[in-house]
């Protein structure tokens, strides 16, 4: 086919058309159906000239999922288990990546660094992954809002370990105090781009009487907020995040007007299939152009390790809140430990290693199988799984209740 990138967009969505009716009467998750498109389309002679990057991810995908998401979340759930979340995506995020870390060096003969490195990537659930996963499930109730706003809130803590890891490496400073100083400006000042970014379009917004002109104000708080943060290199994942819950929230209160509020929510919807529909095919795709054969036993290594990591971060999290009114039910920590999937953020700080970084091809395939798994094997259990919990409830639109 020809190398024209437009071309190359119609021909993937074409596929992620044909692969949604498939899926659908298969009863298979999306994201599975597309990442085993994804692969079989790398069989072709001729391959979409569209190349997985990490600027790629971070530009063009990550900003309109994770702001679709967000516009949908409740403020008023979201809140009433922060401690359970923010207790996920610190401590979790930072003893799964300590096990990770360890299980690479003592029992892989690997260096700290890239022992480190990994750890963080593949450490932090993917809010494209588990966001794409759950709303295909038709998760509801308290867990698909634990598990969702963990994957949003846990970017910070692995924005920060891995900037300490890089740090690290180019041997710069690094102390608790400054880790501990950067996580804060890391995430408070995401939060306050998005706070900022999402504030300003919705005092335009509510000026505006034209609802295409607030369809425009949402699009540029879900990019500007990202590319923001990113620029001062603060967290683009919660920045957006904030963003989309002011416009979700005060948005429905009258800022933007009724016509324009069932616009937003139908142009985001189909933003958000089609970035999620060309990000899982361009990763299936990716996999197939990888050399996993010489690496399988390391490949699998770290999918254990990535497994038995998760498995401590929800389980000690959980169990240090069982006392108090945020206790998570055994049923929901089953969940969160499954569900803690890997997807595209893990694969665009991959892709995103200097070139001369120590082990970067070994540590981006390493990556790559753990996504691969977690995607194809996680994703196809997690059905059987949410049944046998009794936590696979249906949801309508507009009402995510209680499952």
């Amino acid at each position: 086919m020809s190398a024209n990138p437009a071309e190359s967009v119609g021909f993937l969505l074409l596929i992620a058309a044909l692969v949604s009716m498939l899926a659908r009467r298969l009863r298979l998750p999306y994201t599975v159906g597309l990442t085993l498109a994804g692969l079989l389309t790398a069989q072709l002679t001729h391959l979409p000239s569209i190349p997985l990057t990490g600027e790629l991810i971070f530009g063009i995908f990550l900003p309109p999922l994770i702001f679709e998401a967000s516009l949908q979340m409740e403020w008023k759930r979201f809140k009433a288990d922060l401690p359970v979340t923010c207790s996920l995506a610190t401590l979790g995020v930072i003893l799964s990546s300590g096990i990770v870390a360890a299980g690479a060096h003592y029992l892989l003969g690997w260096g700290w660094v890239p022992s480190l490195t990994t750890a963080v990537l593949i450490s932090a659930t993917d809010p494209v992954a588990v966001i794409s996963t759950f709303k295909d499930l038709r998760v509801g109730g308290r867990v698909q809002m634990l598990v969702e706003s963990e994957s949003l809130l846990n970017d910070g803590t692995a924005a920060v370990l891995f900037g300490i890891v890089l740090a690290a490496s180019a041997g710069g400073p690094t102390t608790v105090w400054s880790g501990i100083a950067q996580f804060v400006v890391t995430v408070g000042g995401g939060i306050l781009c998005g706070a900022v970014v999402g504030g300003i379009a919705l005092l335009l917004a509510g000026r505006a009487s034209d609802h295409l002109v607030e369809l425009t104000f949402t699009t540029i708080a879900a990019y500007g907020s990202f590319l923001l943060a990113e620029r001062f290199h603060l967290s683009g994942v919660l920045a957006t995040m904030t963003a989309g819950i002011l416009l979700g929230n005060i948005g429905s209160l009258g800022a933007i007007s009724d016509e324009g509020r069932e616009a937003v929510e139908s142009f985001w919807e189909y933003i958000g299939f089609v970035a999620n529909s060309l990000v899982f095919l361009l990763i299936g795709i990716s996999l197939a152009l990888q050399k996993f054969g010489p690496i399988l036993g390391v490949c699998a290594a770290f999918i254990a390790f990535v497994t038995i990591g998760r498995a401590a971060a929800v389980y000690v999290s959980c169990a240090l809140l069982g006392k108090s009114r945020f206790r998570v039910s055994p049923a929901h920590q089953h969940v969160l430990f499954w569900g803690g999937l890997r997807g595209a953020l893990g694969l665009a700080l991959a892709l995103g290693l200097p070139d001369d970084f120590e082990g970067r091809s070994l540590i981006q395939s390493v990556t790559f199988a753990v996504v691969a798994f977690s995607v194809v094997v996680q994703g196809l259990t997690m059905t059987p799984l949410l049944t046998r919990l009794g936590v696979c409830a249906p949801r309508t639109k507009g009402d995510p209740s209680a499952s």
